[in-house]
């Protein structure tokens, strides 16, 4: 660079920096056109699934199957073009992860509907209403919201403006399935609320906005939080007045657990809250906290509480309760034996003989008919869907879009590992939903959701300079380099 540069003028220097800077737009490749094809391909996959359940039970294709493939290849295209126009450089294989996963879970239980309309027919009972086209209802809607966050939210900085509104709509809709009337128990669970004829899991969305809040909160307060003032055993630890966001969210995790009697949401909230607070402050002390906090409150609730006691000794002898309490995860194990290391095959195997199979044991059924291989290749996708939003994370600038990204992958993680932890009984079994995979709005919602944010994120993070700072902020580098 010249060292009169400054002597060409504002409108010189203005132009120069604007012409290189749109040269590297031009050179920045978006990869959209990689995330199509393995979008095709997801779909595919599908298509593929689909009709390997027609040809199991001898059924050939009709227009119906036909019609729902393209309702579903349309939605994905609706989110690939919503994508490449709005956050043309977010990671490219976010999207297709998602979609992925998300067909297979049509797939399964359109599989598991066909299973019960057969039982149906042997039994001259009337057929059931088909759970795949309400699934796909739900799909619709989760493609709206996906768009809609895309579209209205241009900048994720955005939301650390309502870090403590959204703190307190999430505690707020965590608690909701408490209030009279609209609160249901299912299953011995008080997760939902009913108003009329629809039902909604709120933890689903408030696992979001509780995210939100926590990137916020930590950012403000993570200097202080980092503070040591004595040290055991070389472990530094915190002053004893930052020690209350830590013991307000594991007292809070403990009310649901008494309350709602629901032990993954417990766990994910306090989970996520000691990952994010590790993340922020870097501090090992405040894990050895957490966990000691943890084991305190697991013990304390196997001692107090007949259920959680009831769910650990399933979980350590299920073959006991093998007829009553420990029926749904012996006959889990049972399929995924039958299925083995490749399984059964789409549509060949018995997964309709696990209790609630599309929704909290849809991971069994689908072991069952695509086996340990089939299983591994599952948890591989989401494994990458974790691994990509956490390298939005590393990416990204601004300290609260980092946190923000690692907390919302680090949610869909943990919610990966307690669900198949559960249904493969390494730990005890939660009420959690597989993510993209069961049945149900408020899951499907809440999740493409999560993956917008993903995207907005990892498209701030990767968009070039050019696109990213104002004229201002050129100048500024244009008179530091010279």
């Amino acid at each position: 660079m010249p060292d009169n540069l400054l002597a060409v003028g504002l409108p010189g220097i203005l132009a120069v920096t604007d012409t290189a800077r749109r040269s590297t737009a031009r050179r920045q490749p978006t990869r959209r056109n990689a995330e199509l094809l393995m979008l095709i391909f997801a779909w595919g996959i599908g298509v593929l699934g689909t009709l390997q359940v027609g040809w199991a039970i001898g059924r050939d294709p009709d227009a119906g199957l036909w019609i729902t493939s393209g309702v579903v290849g349309a939605l994905a295209l609706i989110m690939h073009g919503v994508v490449r126009l709005r956050a043309p450089y977010a990671d490219p294989i976010l999207l297709p992860a998602a979609t992925l996963l998300t067909i297979l879970g049509l797939v399964m239980i359109y599989r598991l509907d066909v299973a019960a309309a057969r039982r149906a027919e042997l039994n001259d009972n009337p057929l059931p209403t088909p759970d795949v086209y309400s699934q796909l209802t739900w799909f619709t809607v989760a493609v709206i919201l996906f768009a809609s966050v895309l579209i209205l939210l241009r900048d994720h900085r955005v939301l650390q403006r309502y870090t403590y509104t959204l703190g307190l709509v999430g505690l707020i809709l965590l608690v909701l399935p408490l209030a009279p009337v609209i609160g249901t128990t299912v299953n011995g669970a008080t997760l939902w609320i009913r108003i009329g004829g629809f039902s909604f899991q709120p933890a689903e969305i408030a696992k979001i906005l509780l995210t939100i809040f926590f990137a916020g909160y930590l950012v403000e307060k993570r200097d202080s939080l980092a503070l040591v003032r004595t040290k055991v055993l070389g472990l530094g630890l915190p002053r004893l007045k930052d020690l209350g966001p830590l013991v307000v969210a594991w007292l809070v995790s403990l009310a649901v657990l008494i309350f709602q009697r629901d032990l993954g949401t417990s766990l994910l909230f306090f989970g996520l809250f000691v990952a994010m607070l590790y993340i922020a402050t870097q501090r090992r002390s405040w894990l050895v906290i957490g966990g000691a906090l943890f084991m305190g409150g697991a013990v304390l609730a196997y001692y107090m509480f007949g259920h959680v006691r009831l769910r650990v000794m399933v979980w350590l002898d299920p073959w006991t309760y093998a007829t009553d309490e420990g029926y749904q995860i012996v006959q889990s194990l049972f399929g995924l034996a039958n299925g083995g290391i490749l399984g059964a095959g789409i549509g060949q195997g018995f997964p309709n003989l696990v209790p609630f199979a599309s929704t909290d044991f849809i991971v069994a059924a689908l072991g069952e008919e695509i086996g340990v291989t089939g299983l591994i290749a599952l948890l591989l996708v989401y494994a990458i869907l974790v691994e990509r939003g956490l390298r939005a994370a590393i990416a990204v600038r601004d300290s609260f879009g980092q946190l923000l990204a690692a907390g919302l992958s680090i949610t869909l993680g943990l919610q990966v590992f307690v669900i198949v932890g559960g249904v493969t009984r390494l730990i005890p079994l939660t009420g959690l939903t597989t993510p993209f995979l069961s049945y149900g709005g408020s899951s499907l919602i809440a999740n493409w959701i999560l993956i917008a944010l993903l995207l907005r994120i990892s498209d701030r993070a990767r968009r070039p300079d050019s696109e990213v700072l104002s004229p201002d902020d050129a100048l500024t580098q244009v008179v530091r380099r010279t």
